[in-house]
């Protein structure tokens, strides 16, 4: 991908698999740690990470949300991505209101998980020299950061697309799939519920922005 080696933080209790994603992760340059439990990972939380990949379920009393919830205490921006045996749409928006980034069901094929990470890391680290001004919010792309009067806010991987996506096509209508298409990828089955929730997420954040709701629709930025 690059010069640069991206540490990854794997926690998986099945033991197998744990060891089997480790080898694809491994094999195509990453750094992974990984873990087989809860407490040792809460341990571990302040660890350097460019990634987080979380099972929900794990085998002690402490969950993948509870993992994410202390990531999140020091961390708004690092990319993480849920692993559930569940495939509920539930988990999927309790996850994106804890700020994952993206939601993978079991059983999965390693390679689909890889080609995620792959996207994830190209999404949030490549390099790019562009800045935006919308209203008194300034945008460093190559950063990924967003100020208002010189504060910056902290916005998650992916409202920071969603914000990207709606800057460089301003006036244009986005249906709700449109959106599920462009920021989670073709291979998402997701319900569009998760959209309506990204972007009033966006909105409560950044509320100076003018995101029209298109009723049966989707959303324009103007």
């Amino acid at each position: 991908m690059n010069d640069i080696v991206y540490n990854i933080i794997l926690v998986e209790d099945e033991k197998d698999l744990n060891n089997l994603i480790k080898a694809y992760l491994e094999k195509e340059g990453y750094n992974v740690i990984s873990y087989t439990n809860g407490e040792d990972a809460l341990k571990n939380v302040n660890q350097k990470a460019h990634l987080w990949i979380l099972d929900i379920m794990l085998g002690d009393d402490i969950s993948g949300y509870d993992i994410i919830k202390r990531i999140r205490e020091s961390d708004d921006v690092v990319p993480v991505i849920f692993t559930s045996a569940r495939d509920k749409d539930l988990d999927k928006i309790i996850g994106l209101e804890l700020g994952s980034d993206d939601y993978i069901t079991k059983p999965y094929s390693p390679k689909e998980l890889v080609l995620r990470v792959n996207k994830m890391i190209k999404r949030v680290y490549t390099k790019d020299t562009q800045k935006l001004i919308y209203g008194n919010y300034n945008i460093d792309i190559n950063k990924r950061i967003v100020t208002k009067d010189n504060v910056e806010l902290n916005l998650t991987t992916l409202e920071f697309d969603l914000l990207y996506m709606f800057l460089t096509n301003k006036n244009k209508q986005f249906s709700r799939d449109d959106i599920l298409n462009i920021i989670w990828g073709n291979d998402y089955f997701g319900n569009d519920r998760v959209v309506d929730d990204l972007v009033r997420r966006l909105r409560k954040k950044m509320p100076d922005l003018k995101i029209h709701t298109i009723y049966g629709y989707g959303y324009r930025l103007v």
